[in-house]
């Protein structure tokens, strides 16, 4: 059975989150205030063979190596032997997407950074599917996903945890 994150190349796949290097990966962070009542919503970035994160940061700006909103606190690690021309066709993919995103006018709702992110996946093939968007994309982060540890999961869901028991306080004070 393979592993998206399975090392099958000589190419160095490790993660580095103290260093922001997600060699081929699909990173995530939350958005402020969104995310606080809706956790499973964030912003999502792609990484080169490298590691360097580009993401589709506001109309007309993709942004190297600097979210937009904080440094990602999940990734989803991608294969390159499940892209057909290797190494090269993925990094290739990824210029691509962020060059046409330098063109496009941000819509929070249907142009946005998760776009962005399946724009390089479709143009790039990504394990033989041309068919990427961005609620497919949002599922695979939440079952594929890996925490950068206790740190990353408590910025995507601590602020959750206090809206929901302010709330709940709220609702038990004042019945």
């Amino acid at each position: 059975m393979s592993n998206d994150s399975e090392k099958s190349t000589d190419t160095d796949m490790e993660v580095q989150p103290k260093h922001h290097r997600y060699p081929f990966c699909v990173v995530w962070t939350p958005l402020p205030i969104i995310s606080w009542f809706f956790p499973f919503i964030g912003h999502m970035g792609i990484a080169t063979s490298k590691g360097v994160i580009r993401d589709f940061a506001g109309s007309y700006y993709v942004s190297e190596n600097d979210m937009a909103f904080g440094w990602p606190t999940m990734y989803w690690q991608l294969s390159p032997d499940k892209v057909p021309g290797g190494i090269e066709a993925f990094d290739r993919a990824i210029k691509e997407a962020s060059d046409e995103y330098r063109t496009h006018t941000h819509n929070i709702c249907c142009d946005n950074c998760h776009s962005h992110v399946a724009l390089a996946l479709n143009t790039m093939q990504y394990n033989n599917k041309s068919n990427w968007n961005m609620v497919h994309l949002a599922t695979m982060m939440i079952f594929k996903g890996k925490w950068d540890g206790i740190s990353g999961f408590l910025h995507q869901y601590l602020p959750f945890m206090i809206v929901v028991g302010l709330l709940v306080g709220i609702a038990l004070i004042f019945p």
